[in-house]
């Protein structure tokens, strides 16, 4: 039990090389920030997503299929800072898609969160239709 909690304290400042000041919460802690995590953190993303309600589920795949029009190189997803307008534009433009494809639409808000989960996915590496629940 006594290496499992020095495992989990914070490193002490003095330790910490190259660092002059108080040390940032995130660098304190062994593993928070290392290399090589993103893939880890996707996967855990997208077991996740199986957990969401089988309409949210449809939603989603629907909003990748619409998204692969907008994946391309120099791509607005792509840019560094995504200008808000153009992914409410993108949103909107969903929303209008998915409303002409079931009765009622689902709630814009919704679409504008999947939509940022999707394309935070295609940032970062996500691999499209590489969902569990499918």
């Amino acid at each position: 039990m006594e290496f499992h909690s020095k495992l989990l304290q914070p490193l002490p400042e003095s330790k910490a090389r190259g660092w002059n000041g108080p040390l940032p919460f995130y660098m304190t802690y062994p593993d928070a920030y290392a290399p090589g995590r993103e893939q880890a953190l996707l996967q855990d993303l997208e077991y996740l997503q199986q957990m969401y309600p089988q309409d949210v589920k449809r939603y989603q795949k629907r909003i990748a299929d619409i998204l692969d029009k907008a994946d391309y190189e120099g791509s607005m997803i792509y840019d560094e800072y995504p200008d808000r307008c153009s992914l409410l534009a993108l949103t909107k433009s969903i929303c209008r898609v998915l409303e002409q494809e079931d009765d009622c639409g689902p709630a814009e808000d919704m679409i504008q969160v999947l939509l940022c989960n999707e394309v935070y996915k295609r940032r970062h590496g996500g691999r499209r239709g590489s969902y569990y629940f499918l």
